[in-house]
């Protein structure tokens, strides 16, 4: 796996922030790829939620099955399963001017050759900066 990492400080609460990062409607104004959301039983990402993701990728129409292991004031963690895997972690820390902002998003080779092509597309975009881009976007959406 390859990994990417983030950090900003954001001048408002983690738990701000967390809803941010939970609640779908929020997620679609900085996430770096537009997505649907299929089977999420409330209304927000919480620890131990099985949902479907959904969107266009390196133009290709992709699918991901979601495993979200932590959604609360400390950050998001979750597991997206599908033709690459990939780890998501965006943990926050108060500090004196507001909370820490970091991310970390590791991508797998793929499966098969479509799969490798789609990883390769994935980690093209996040040296591209679309991880920080989208860290600085939550800092707007919620600033």
């Amino acid at each position: 796996m390859r990994t990417w990492t983030a950090q900003r400080t954001v001048s408002c609460t983690p738990s701000i922030i967390a809803r941010a990062l939970t609640e779908p409607d929020a997620i679609r104004s900085w996430a770096p790829v537009d997505f649907d959301l299929d089977g999420l039983p409330g209304d927000r990402l919480e620890a131990g939620v099985q949902a479907r993701v959904s969107g266009r990728l390196a133009g290709r129409d992709v699918g991901f099955d979601v495993d979200v292991q932590r959604a609360d004031h400390r950050g998001l963690s979750l597991v997206a399963s599908g033709p690459i895997d990939i780890d998501v972690d965006y943990r926050l820390r108060k500090v004196p001017e507001g909370s820490e902002v970091e991310a970390e998003v590791s991508v797998g080779r793929g499966k098969g050759l479509g799969g490798r092509i789609l990883a390769q597309a994935t980690g093209a975009l996040l040296a591209a900066g679309a991880l920080d881009k989208a860290v600085g976007r939550i800092g707007e959406a919620v600033g």
